[in-house]
């Protein structure tokens, strides 16, 4: 998997393409990429640089099987959040175990929570914990039934 800022407005097609084949297969070698695109290794090697000097290209992750075996059950909360509690509930939010990531967010939520658990009973449970927290005011919940590498 390729981190990236999110920021892909100077990049061209060929920068895409390279995305799009490392998501697939972040090990994937120069040689490989260059056959797959049909570009030179010189090619491919000097744009996956500029990537990662210009901060497109933040790091490559290993995905584990034990990882994903660890979370059956995912899901996303979206979270409203009264007044100004949000650093507050971020650091409460930080210390449950279930929480896999936090997102900051603009319109009608102000925090998005992926959350992770091994059956739905803890899932339940956890989203029950979020609910109570003091300051948050509404939530919506959308379990991850699957999920699809962009290409």
């Amino acid at each position: 998997m390729i981190e990236t800022d999110g920021e892909t407005c100077d990049m061209d097609a060929t920068d895409q393409a390279i995305l799009s084949a490392l998501r697939r297969d972040a090990r994937a070698s120069y040689s490989d990429l260059a056959h797959l695109l049909g570009l030179s290794r010189t090619t491919v090697r000097a744009r996956v640089e500029k990537m990662r000097a210009e901060g497109h290209i933040l790091g490559f992750t290993v995905v584990l099987k034990e990882d994903a075996a660890r979370d059956p059950v995912r899901a996303m909360m979206m979270i409203g959040i009264e007044g100004r509690g949000t650093d507050r509930i971020l650091r409460q939010l930080s210390g449950l175990p279930e929480v896999r990531a936090l997102h900051s967010t603009n319109g009608r939520w102000d925090v998005i929570a992926e959350l992770g658990t091994t059956d739905l009973e803890r899932l339940d449970a956890v989203l029950g914990r979020i609910r109570a927290m003091g300051g948050v005011t509404t939530s919506e919940t959308s379990l991850l039934l699957s999920t699809k590498r962009s290409s």
